[in-house]
């Protein structure tokens, strides 16, 4: 490793220059302070913008519209002929992230804010040694950890060329056949994305369904399409061995007490993720890591020495970038003296899949495995006007809420730009709304954001667009 000899100091380090590490950086330099950014890759932006969200999106955007096009004869629109050029795929995707990552070192010079190339190792409670940098060291009055995850592996040996979510992003080829190991958010997306663009996909999940932690009633929606665009779906199953063969790989899988052995050309590992914190020197600084590897922090996003913070995937709850960057501005505020506090009610959560589905707060199971009554209004989107006219009705949107006094507790969506609607849902927790809020808020007619207020009449008894039962 090349080392430097140089030292320098900073009223604020940053270690990660992910959507929680920039996003800390910009708004600590905002507030006045001089901020350093040790980042170890060649670009800025993070797992987010380089290898996650956002190239994924790019190519869950291609294949949506290649499969609106091939299925629009029924809305009267006729495309001969439809297909991918996987070069110009690639080459969307890369703009698109070439594009952001010169934006955030724009915003980050823009600011003044140093950053330096460089792996971070705390010494100290107060100083990082940096390997492949030209600067040696770093003295700092408060540090943000901000180094983000990684994939997750399975123990089948580092040999075998398993696709990751991060090479199956750079769409090294369309494989004819693809097994899916994982049926969380990240392998469903891109399930759905190999599946769009020609392979035959097995998805293989361990537990009784898929995206596990997100509402059973919306995720059923889900699994229906998927087991329409998927070649299988194997729930309550488990891939125990995997060798390579002379036309790809053999899985052994097991399920319901019996051993099968499938072949496939391709296989993706997506199975979670993991924090990385185990070779930051963490302990050299007096920084409490818990047993899973994650940081507790308080509201202020404090670490146990009080000066040293931590924002992120890093620390205990959801891996979500958006997240992060609340932490990061939390985190930055207050360094800066201001009563700033990580106290949202709820982060939101999305996955991009076909239909998208998306939820904030409570799911109804969770509230029932708590104890708690709760208020349940469920509206389909089959009686949505705009979703008719967009041939999108299936999906719902369900709404719960405290039985007393209507205080909702939690919104699921689970249908077309469920990503972008919730974020009504989002608001409406945060701002402690209730179920008469949401449904005497007047939505504009005809739009699919309809069904949030019809979702909260029907739990209000008062819905007029689904027919009323008698007897």
């Amino acid at each position: 490793m090349v080392m430097g000899s140089l030292s320098q100091e900073t009223d604020v380090l940053v270690i990660g220059a992910g959507p929680g590490g920039y996003v800390a950086a910009l708004r600590a330099a905002d507030l006045g302070r001089e901020v350093i950014v040790v980042e170890e890759r060649d670009q800025l932006g993070g797992v987010c913008l380089i290898e996650g969200c956002i190239p994924s999106k790019a190519l869950i955007h291609s294949v949506e519209v290649g499969r609106a096009a091939a299925e629009g004869k029924r809305l009267g629109v006729v495309a001969k002929d439809v297909g991918y050029d996987l070069d110009a795929l690639r080459r969307h995707k890369q703009q698109t992230v070439r594009t952001l990552t010169t934006g955030v070192r724009s915003l980050l010079d823009n600011r003044n804010v140093e950053v330096v190339r460089g792996r971070a190792r705390f010494t100290g409670p107060n100083e990082v040694r940096l390997e492949g940098a030209d600067v040696a060291s770093i003295r700092f009055r408060h540090a943000i950890v901000a180094t983000g995850s990684r994939v997750a592996s399975l123990p089948f040996g580092d040999d075998l060329d398993l696709w990751t979510s991060t090479s199956a992003l750079e769409v090294p080829e369309v494989p004819k056949s693809l097994l899916v190991i994982g049926g969380g958010y990240i392998g469903l997306e891109l399930g759905f994305v190999y599946a769009g663009l020609g392979s035959k996909v097995t998805v293989v999940e361990m537990l009784p369904q898929l995206l596990t932690g997100a509402d059973p009633d919306l995720a059923a929606v889900v699994a229906k399409r998927a087991k329409k665009r998927f070649e299988d779906i194997l729930l309550e199953a488990k891939v125990t061995r995997i060798a390579k063969t002379k036309t790809g790989f053999s899985a052994t899988i097991e399920q319901a007490g019996e051993t099968s052995r499938r072949t496939f050309s391709r296989v993706l590992v997506a199975v979670g993720r993991k924090p990385n914190t185990d070779d930051l020197g963490l302990d050299a600084a007096g920084v409490t890591v818990d047993e899973r590897g994650l940081i507790p922090v308080d509201e202020g996003c404090r670490t146990s020495v009080p000066h040293i913070f931590a924002i992120g995937d890093v620390t205990p709850g959801p891996m979500l970038a958006h997240r992060a960057s609340r932490q990061a501005k939390v985190a930055a505020e207050v360094i800066a003296g201001h009563p700033a506090a990580f106290d949202n009610v709820a982060v939101p959560a999305v996955v991009f899949t076909e239909p998208e589905l998306a939820w904030v707060g409570l799911t109804e199971q969770e509230a029932r495995e708590d104890g708690r009554p709760v208020t349940v209004g469920k509206f389909p989107l089959s009686a949505l006007g705009r979703a008719r006219a967009m041939a999108a009705a299936e999906g719902l949107v369900k709404v719960i809420a405290e039985p007393e006094t209507g205080l909702l507790l939690g919104v699921g969506i689970v249908g077309p730009h469920a990503s972008d609607l919730i974020a009504e849902g989002a608001l409406a927790l945060e701002m402690g709304a209730t179920l008469e809020d949401l449904a005497v808020t007047i939505h504009p007619h005809p739009t699919l954001s309809e069904a949030l207020m019809e979702a909260a009449e029907v739990a209000l008894g008062s819905v007029v667009h689904l027919a009323r039962r008698h007897g």
